[in-house]
């Protein structure tokens, strides 16, 4: 079920303190309150508030992160939004959809609603970072809808989803809570050195093939144990390759996986 609780607002590169002001509002309208700003085109804001009608909680409580990774790192789930229908290898997820599993990762963490910013949009390796995305279809007329228009669409159906009867699931145990963006982007860059000293990756460019290793990662719904699991793992594989700066060289002896490690 998704609640103010479990789900995260994120606008990247936002450079307008108007669409600001208007998605904070809209925020409030729909009940949501938890507001990141990622990458910010400009700090200064002022004058979001006069658009903010009943939304400065939002205004007063957002935070900001340098880049949409950080933004993400809590999330065990993130749907971005682009205007786009067609990116090689992915498919679109209509509004509905994309909704419908958002209320469906909640039960796992915290989810993330991602709004590119408003000249460009989010490019095709920002919507890398996240596991879905989804198209507002609109008419041919005129195709593109207003950064504030496109978040009131979708927090309507985000309310909607939410005042739906859930069928009451068990509590996740600790080591049942899904596996945090922030950990499995961590565990892709572990994957990076190893793949790249293995040459499984080519050093050019390995980028295209690590982020659809890292999707299948999230696609798999790992726990957060086994994210850590994984990431101990190839720490242990790059130690041993002798690939870490300050590690044992080939041959050092293992002493066991340690999640926490």
């Amino acid at each position: 079920m998704l609640t103010a609780g479990n789900m995260t607002v994120i606008l990247h590169q936002t450079r307008s303190p108007e669409n600001l002001g208007s998605v904070a509002r809209v925020m409030a309208n729909f009940g949501f309150s938890r507001l990141i700003l990622s990458d910010p085109r400009t700090y200064n804001f002022r004058g979001a508030e006069r658009l903010a009608v009943k939304g400065d909680a939002v205004l007063e409580a957002m935070a900001v992160a340098q880049s949409l990774p950080e933004a993400l790192k809590d999330c065990v789930y993130a749907v971005g939004t682009t205007s786009r229908t067609q990116i090689e290898g992915r498919t679109a997820l209509t509004p509905e959809e994309a909704v419908a599993r958002l209320a469906e990762q909640s039960r796992r963490g915290r989810v993330a609603l991602v709004l590119g910013g408003e000249q460009r949009g989010l490019s095709n390796e920002e919507l890398a970072f996240c596991t879905d995305f989804l198209v507002i279809p609109t008419s041919e007329v005129q195709p593109s809808m207003n950064l504030a228009q496109a978040a009131a669409v979708l927090l309507y159906l985000c309310s909607r989803e939410g005042r739906k009867p859930a069928e009451v699931a068990p509590s996740l145990e600790p080591e049942q809570q899904g596996a945090k963006m922030g950990t499995v982007r961590a565990l892709g860059d572990r994957m990076r050195q190893v793949m790249l000293e293995a040459q499984f990756l080519n050093p050019q460019a390995p980028d295209h093939i690590l982020r659809e290793l890292e999707r299948s990662l999230l696609r798999a719904e790992l726990t957060q144990r086994e994210a850590e699991l994984w990431l101990t793992a190839f720490k242990h594989l790059g130690r041993a390759m002798g690939g870490s700066k300050g590690t044992p060289g080939k041959g050092a002896p293992s002493r066991g996986p340690d999640p926490k490690d």
